[in-house]
């Protein structure tokens, strides 16, 4: 389970294992730059570039859940994402959260 909350309901938060993250830098081939050139000359959506920022997350999103499980978590709470482009081309892609073990809260019915 991820969350960008800090809690999940009907749960409880057992334990704090730390601080998760995935991490990735993305760039567009040279004939994806081209690509995308030539669709922000028609203005709207530049499916290239969207196509490398999804992966990017996608890539990142998977390393932090790994990371969680590496740590025994069983989810991660105040998940979210930060990018930088650290060069012209080139996105950074952070994924964060905090790794934690929940379990379910008593319902106190019979």
């Amino acid at each position: 389970m991820v969350t960008s909350a800090f809690t999940l309901p009907g749960y409880r938060l057992v334990r704090s294992l730390g601080i998760v993250r995935g991490l990735t830098v993305r760039s567009a081939s040279f004939g994806g730059q081209i690509a995308a050139a030539f669709q922000s000359l028609a203005g709207g959506n530049i499916r290239t570039m969207t196509t490398v920022c999804e992966h990017a997350r996608t890539e990142a999103y998977r390393m932090i859940v790994e990371h969680a499980a590496q740590l025994g978590a069983n989810a991660i709470v105040g998940f979210g994402y930060d990018t930088t482009e650290i060069a012209q081309g080139m996105t950074e892609v952070l994924a964060y959260g905090t790794a934690v073990m929940v379990e379910p809260e008593a319902t106190g019915r019979l």
